[in-house]
């Protein structure tokens, strides 16, 4: 078999296992074979305790003064215009009881129309875009909404196995009141033919789960002549809750 079709296969154990056992898995799972570096980086021992008081000392404190409209516009960060589809992505950051999170500082990371990082572990051979960073960051109003503008990403090739490529992504962190509470999750967009290929995505073997991780295209958001428009709720608790990346 390819690359492709022994870790489609692996995949499709693993999901057919957990179904098999009653096994419920809404969140990735850490030790995944077919996502290949997991196995390596997972924990595989007792967890260090720390004094989450003593963390706080040295933690930020997020508020309006130490955010700006213009970190949430990623298209306007430079002198120039970056290339790509320019792309609304906005949502609500919720409790498990659907109660809106508000003042809470949102951040997004993310490759650039042609697949590429600004990063010096990012040797891919596509163009970077000197008109684009690829990180913006927004506090959530009192309705718990976040919004960005962007570049919708590119995929990427990544090293798991032969002919492996990421789908489009965003990488989103949502802080609480210190470094204690981070979040880490991805957010995908609708109909990419990627996502049915990729580890990291299938890791989660709960399907329901992993389309929490999908955003809805919203025409209302769409701009006339200007942007397209992607509606995505982060869910923090709870049954719903969005599927987010353990600390390893």
């Amino acid at each position: 078999m390819t690359g492709q079709a022994e870790i489609s296969a692996e995949i499709t154990a693993i999901q057919t296992e957990c179904s098999r056992g009653g096994i419920e898995h809404s969140q990735p799972m850490l030790n995944f074979p077919p996502y290949r570096s997991s196995v390596l980086r997972h924990p595989q021992s007792a967890l260090h305790l720390a004094d989450p008081e003593a963390l706080e000392l040295q933690a930020p404190c997020f508020g309006e003064g130490d955010v700006t409209a213009l970190d949430a516009d990623l298209t306007a960060q430079h002198t120039g215009s970056p290339i790509g589809e320019r792309t609304v992505v906005t949502g609500r950051v919720l409790d498990g009881e659907g109660r809106p999170v508000r003042r809470q500082l949102v951040e997004i990371w993310q490759a650039n129309a042609s697949g590429r990082y600004i990063h010096q572990g990012d040797q891919h051979p596509a163009p970077l875009d000197p008109n684009f960073t690829g990180a913006g960051r927004c506090l959530t109003d009192d309705d718990g909404c976040y919004r960005f503008t962007t570049i919708k990403p590119g995929p990427y090739p990544w090293r798991n196995h032969h002919n492996a490529w990421r789908p489009a992504h965003i990488h989103f962190s949502v802080f609480g009141t210190d470094f204690t509470q981070r979040l880490i999750t991805q957010m995908y967009f609708p109909g990419d033919p990627l996502c049915a290929l990729d580890p990291i995505y299938q890791s989660i073997p709960d399907p329901k789960a992993r389309e929490r991780l999908v955003a809805v295209y919203d025409h209302d958001i769409t701009s006339h002549e200007w942007a397209t428009g992607y509606r995505w709720d982060i869910v923090l608790t709870g049954a719903a809750a969005t599927p987010f990346e353990e600390p390893r």
